[in-house]
């Protein structure tokens, strides 16, 4: 004969867990959800968004703020133990409120990575999954041409790259955008290729002729030093089969010294190769005026040419020079003061 062994129900009918045991299970999922939203906030600025956390609801979000072991600073997002952040905190915040896939952009990312020093009176955030009105004191931008190439993280924070924020400013006329240009360029951030790539992929979108224009006017190899600028001209005249000129010959005229880009003075002629960035201000203007009128009559024929020819336009830049160059007058009077003293 076999034993059967059962248990006796209790008197209470099915035993259940205690309380005790109850109360650890919830203790150690509290610990847990609070490890994790910590870790979370140590990587944002101490910042966390109800999207990043299943478990953190609304509902949870409320109770731990009437408790103030959080602090909300924008829609859906809160500080954990404190509410004091820095000015990148602010910026991550913003994008944190737009949501999943939100990237800071235009005047905000160009502040961001150091192009422009003054923020705008709201927070700009491409928010490509935002639906709905944007939060208060943020410019969401609803754009669906994102791609993996056209924002990066710095600081932490999610952001355009550099060649989509000036395209970004140019599309919003923002008045900084030569300013932005510049100062890439200064900080050795400006990557021309990567701004053409982005201008081609993005043809028919607002800002793409306004930044064509924009690096037209400055163009980052016009920052090449002058002896450079000038052996990238002397190879041009050989490459054409051009005679080669006096580099910075001494002329005076009037009794003014001057000592022009390049002469053949056999020939006449001198080609001024002019920057931007040098002559590009009202003075160097007015002063390049008086003093191709001062060369003309006494005989010279001036032409001038920008770096950009030089550079991207050889050929029929060539062509010119060698054009005016044929066409010397045998027995020019031209007048150089320099020759009789």
């Amino acid at each position: 004969m076999t034993e059967t062994n059962h248990r006796t129900p209790s008197a209470d009918g099915t035993k259940t867990a205690s309380p005790k045991r109850k109360s650890s299970r919830r203790r150690k999922k509290r610990e847990g959800f609070d490890r994790r939203l910590a870790e979370l906030a140590n990587r944002q600025y101490g910042l966390v968004a109800l999207w990043q956390l299943a478990d953190l609801d609304g509902e949870l979000a409320r109770q731990r703020a009437d408790t103030g072991r959080l602090h909300r600073v924008q829609q859906g997002v809160y500080t954990v133990g404190h509410s004091l952040l820095p000015r990148n905190g602010h910026l991550l915040a913003a994008v944190l409120a737009c949501g999943p896939g939100a990237v800071l952009s235009h005047r905000s990312a160009a502040v961001l990575h150091g192009l422009l020093g003054e923020l705008a009176s709201r927070t700009h955030v491409i928010a490509p999954n935002r639906r709905g009105r944007s939060p208060v004191g943020i410019a969401a931008h609803r754009d669906g041409t994102l791609t993996t190439a056209d924002w990066t993280i710095l600081d932490g924070i999610p952001c355009t790259s550099i060649a989509r924020t000036l395209l970004d400013l140019a599309g919003s006329k923002d008045r900084g955008l030569r300013y932005a240009i510049t100062q890439a360029e200064v900080e050795r951030k400006f990557d021309l290729r990567e701004v053409e790539e982005l201008l081609r992929r993005s043809k028919g979108r607002r800002g793409v002729r306004r930044l064509r224009m924009a690096i037209a006017l400055h163009d980052p190899r016009e920052q090449l030093t002058r002896r450079e600028l000038e052996a990238r001209f002397l190879d041009l005249c050989r490459r054409y089969g051009l005679l080669l000129p006096e580099v910075n010959g001494h002329l005076v005229i009037d009794g003014i010294s001057m000592m022009p880009d390049f002469i053949w003075r056999d020939a006449g002629l001198i080609v001024e190769a002019d920057s931007r960035r040098v002559h590009g201000t009202v003075a160097a203007f007015e002063k390049d005026r008086r003093r191709d009128q001062l060369l003309t009559t006494a005989g010279w024929t001036v032409i001038r040419c920008t770096w950009r020819q030089v550079l991207d336009e050889p050929e029929p830049l060539s062509r010119t020079i060698h054009t005016l160059l044929s066409r010397t007058d045998p027995s020019p009077c031209r007048r150089d003061e320099n020759r009789f003293t």
